[in-house]
């Protein structure tokens, strides 16, 4: 029995400090504690080209691209989806190469030229791409639309300029603009409402094949 009283008092000892601490923890703060001065973050001037206009920017240097667009320039054509690079609906373009938004820096862009949905054209003059997502049904909800067509447009450059993808079969030909590599290229870009196929028929056509 003198075991069991030792043991009891250890469990009556061990409660009576965890009550203690969370006890204390939910204290408020201590004057001295109270009177530290919050860092401020740092900040940094942006000076680049968005939709073809000269932007000057002071930002927290933490920025990223698609936060600079959206809430200080209000471009919110481009979208923020999963913010982990994974959807594709904030892709915008960079000096003509197509970039995630979300995984960039603002402060990476000094001097660049980005181009957003709302650059590429207008609604009394559409870009060809934009022209046929509407005639190919290849928009649906329209969330992931910006990204599609900004990066739909990168693709065409891509294959054109002759730059390889995992589906090409060669690393030196020229790759054609054929299903499997727009697919392929493509695929960094989700569509929750599935229509991938409308996607390819507009591409396909503004490429100069038939859809």
């Amino acid at each position: 029995m003198e075991g069991t009283s030792e043991v009891e008092l250890s469990r009556r000892t061990l409660l009576a400090a965890s009550g203690a601490s969370v006890a204390a923890s939910a204290l408020p703060e201590t004057s001295a504690h109270a009177a530290l001065p919050r860092s401020k973050p740092m900040t940094s001037q942006l000076s680049f080209t968005v939709n073809g206009k000269r932007e000057t920017l002071e930002i927290d240097t933490r920025t990223t691209l698609l936060d600079a667009l959206r809430e200080h320039l209000k471009f919110t054509g481009t979208k923020k989806g999963c913010d982990h690079g994974q959807c594709g609906a904030c892709t915008v373009l960079v000096n003509g190469k197509r970039i995630n938004s979300c995984l960039s820096l603002a402060v990476m862009h000094e001097g660049h030229e980005v181009t957003t949905i709302e650059g590429l054209g207008t609604p009394d003059k559409l870009h060809p791409m934009q022209a046929a997502f509407i005639k190919h049904d290849g928009y649906q909800c329209g969330y992931c639309t910006p990204g599609q067509i900004c990066s739909a447009v990168a693709v065409l450059e891509e294959i054109k300029a002759g730059v390889p993808s995992h589906a090409s079969a060669s690393l030196t030909d020229a790759p054609g603009f054929t299903n499997e590599e727009m697919r392929e290229r493509m695929s960094g870009n989700i569509c929750r409402c599935g229509a991938y196929s409308n996607i390819l028929e507009a591409m396909t056509e503004v490429a100069g094949g038939k859809a």
